[in-house]
């Protein structure tokens, strides 16, 4: 019974969130982008610099680019990291100073 009850619960998911879904959509993808690299091999691509014709330089050039965004993405976090109880604390307008001068 509880196996038809988690058979059902699964197919009740959307359809992109199950791991099979998920596993063809990756191969799908990796498809496509095999294919479009080996279309270089038979389309002449007319490209401003000498490297813009190499083959697969479109791929590796959106692939370093985005592993360089995530790279500054996260040296960005830690430069504007703030502490968890950053809010709880009151702030300090002046310097800390005795109440009373004992002079």
């Amino acid at each position: 019974m509880s196996d038809s009850r988690q058979r059902r619960a699964a197919d009740d998911d959307h359809w992109l969130v199950r791991p099979k879904t998920i596993r063809i959509l990756w191969w799908v993808f990796g498809a496509i982008l095999a294919l479009t690299v080996v279309a270089q091999v038979f389309v002449h691509v007319h490209g401003y610099f000498t490297v813009d014709e190499w083959i697969g330089f479109n791929a590796v050039y959106g692939f370093l680019t985005c592993v360089a965004m995530v790279v500054f993405a996260k040296l960005l976090g830690f430069l504007l990291k703030r502490p968890v109880d950053y809010y709880d604390v009151e702030p300090r307008l002046t310097p800390n100073k005795p109440e009373h001068d004992d002079d």
